[in-house]
């Protein structure tokens, strides 16, 4: 195949998780693919992983001049980025005494300002081809707040609104975007929560999905079904009834003199 005729894929968080199930499932199907990340040794494993079918380009989502050289680099040297899943992302469920300001802006610089980096870097060509697919993985836990989801939660929930605002300013450039909402996806990042994770979903299966989502050019691609049913119904819920929903039983305060 020419470089001509070559599909060329751009994963940020390609060193594990669902960027590289994503990324591997790409070169199986004939893509090419560029993996970026902040540890080699991860990006290099997904290449084995591929039989050196995957391109590695490290970098932090979170320095901007890195981000518009490492795109510039890969069109030069791959060609026109033709799909872009920007899926770097942290994630910590905190304790109240963990609420620092630190690790919400760590959140906000990775997740949030990580896929803005990556949209600045790829527009300029993109526009000028009036071709292009950006998919940005954001979570179902973006659709409300959540238990210790203080730092992370919000960072989700400006993706989804980042998406939907630039669809209006895209979509008559030619340029589609897609907005990825999974669940709990069976990862290195999930294996930390120590709580019940509901439908927790096998991560081959998730990027099997994701796939077939970008494949459709649908904008929002969502999974597992069940959850997300749950998660639709939780945003329509009022307050009183979400936060009881979610609180479960609470116990009665004795009061002083019982």
């Amino acid at each position: 195949m020419n470089a001509a005729a070559q599909r060329i894929a751009w994963i940020t968080g390609g060193g594990s998780g669902i960027g590289r199930a994503l990324a591997l499932r790409l070169a199986r199907d004939g893509w090419s693919v560029a993996v970026s990340g902040r540890r080699r040794d991860m990006l290099e494993e997904t290449i084995r992983l591929a039989g050196g079918k995957i391109h590695a380009w490290p970098l932090d989502v979170t320095d901007l001049a890195e981000v518009r050289q490492a795109v510039s680099r890969i069109e030069q040297q791959l060609g026109p980025i033709q799909l872009a899943v920007l899926n770097a992302g942290l994630g910590r469920f905190l304790k109240l005494d963990e609420l620092h300001a630190e690790i919400f802006a760590e959140h906000v610089h990775v997740n949030y300002l990580g896929a803005v980096h990556g949209i600045d870097a790829l527009l300029p060509a993109m526009r000028a081809r009036h071709a292009g697919h950006i998919v940005i993985t954001a979570s179902l836990a973006g659709y409300r707040g959540l238990p210790g989801g203080a730092a992370y939660a919000p960072t989700k929930a400006a993706l989804i609104s980042l998406a939907e605002s630039l669809r209006f300013a895209l979509e008559p450039e030619g340029i589609c975007i897609s907005v990825c909402n999974p669940g709990f996806i069976k990862t290195p990042m999930t294996d930390e929560n120590h709580f019940r994770m509901p439908f927790l979903m096998d991560v081959d299966a998730a990027a099997k999905r994701m796939y077939r989502g970008i494949r459709k050019h649908k904008f929002e691609i969502v999974f597992p079904l069940r959850l997300w049913l749950f998660a639709r119904l939780g945003r329509c819920l009022p307050y009183s009834w979400y936060f009881r929903l979610l609180r479960g039983p609470r116990r009665r305060r004795r009061a002083p003199h019982e």
